[in-house]
Formats: C-alpha cells, sequence, structure tokens
C-alpha cells in the first residue's frame, strides 16, 4: 500500500519521530513522509510511534492508499530534497 504520513510532535520528540519514519519511508518535505509499505511494515512503524509521543498533546496522520494507481501528486513551488541518511 501507499502512504502519507505527518506530524506535528513536542520539540523534544520530533528527532526521535524522524528517525524512525525515516526507517520506513521517504522524507519528502520537514514532516511529511511517503512511500510504498507492506501492512506488516506499516503496522510496527505505528506500534515504534506509539512508543514515543505523547498521546495528549502530539499528533501523527497516516493516509492509507490501497494503490497509487487513482492518486496525483501535485506539487507547487520548491522542491526540497531530503535524503534517508539518519543524522
Amino acid at each position: 500500500m501507499f502512504v502519507i504520513l505527518t506530524y506535528d510532535v513536542g520539540q523534544k520528540r520530533v528527532s526521535k519521530v524522524m528517525k524512525t519514519c525515516r526507517r520506513y519511508l521517504q522524507h519528502v518535505q520537514n514532516s511529511v513522509f511517503e512511500g510504498t509499505i507492506t501492512e506488516t511494515r506499516l503496522n510496527k512503524l505505528k506500534a515504534e510511534l506509539e512508543k514515543i509521543i505523547e498521546k495528549e498533546v502530539d499528533n501523527i496522520c497516516i493516509y492509507e492508499l490501497a494503490s497509487v494507481k487513482y492518486s496525483r501528486k501535485v506539487q507547487i513551488g520548491a522542491v526540497a530534497v531530503f535524503d534517508n541518511i539518519i543524522t
């Protein structure tokens, strides 16, 4: 399946959330990741993120698309290049 993941988390947890997401998906904007992932790996990602965030204040949204066939991505403006190198 294809997923788009966005997050809004406290500053203390941003680095951990970003590093975790980079292991599973492509980093496309500051707090946005996307990519093709199996359901098993997505469940593992969700479990890891749940251990990092504070559910009372943090927010992670995951949009699951069964196929990219019926989706379209339009980008307007500068396209930043993010790599998957964990620092």
